[in-house]
């Protein structure tokens, strides 16, 4: 399951945060829906969601900035998230984080040079009892190793 994302189009963009504008928590509601449109939050975005909430671009840019599920920049054609929580940390997490971070060239947060493939820490999957776990394009992995770690690295690089 490759993501496949629009480019940013303040057109666009407005069109979203209308139709979530008036949803109750619609901050995060709407910063979801341009992820999900976008692949990321453009900074573009940040006074239209401002102006529509009747908030300020600070108050819209401190929830932007809390939460590590929202990306400033479009992430790359497929993403890699690894668990990074205590559990999955105490079942071996740490050095399968270093190995996929060899792999693919670059530290988790980061994107490839050829954008195929983002690198990201995620805290916690819910799959404690399965650790270490990863998440690749919203597919969850439990029980990994270097074996499965190598292989999802390779569907990535596809």
């Amino acid at each position: 399951m490759t993501a496949v994302f629009e480019p940013w189009n303040e057109t666009r963009g407005g069109e979203i945060i209308a139709e979530h504008a008036n949803q109750e928590g619609a901050t995060l509601v709407i910063l979801h829906a341009l992820q999900e449109a976008f692949g990321y939050v453009p900074q573009a975005a940040i006074p239209m969601v401002a102006q529509a909430l009747n908030l300020s671009r600070a108050e819209v840019h401190g929830v932007v900035t809390f939460y590590h599920d929202f990306r400033h920049k479009p992430a790359g054609r497929h993403v890699l998230k690894l668990c990074r929580a205590e559990a999955c940390q105490a079942a071996g997490g740490d050095a399968l984080a270093a190995r996929a971070e060899a792999k693919l060239g670059v530290s988790l947060g980061n994107t490839t040079p050829d954008d195929r493939v983002t690198l990201e820490p995620i805290y916690c999957l819910g799959l404690c009892a399965t650790a270490p776990s990863a998440m690749l394009d919203g597919r969850l992995i439990g029980r990994l190793d270097q074996k499965r770690l190598d292989a999802l690295v390779a569907e990535a690089q596809r």
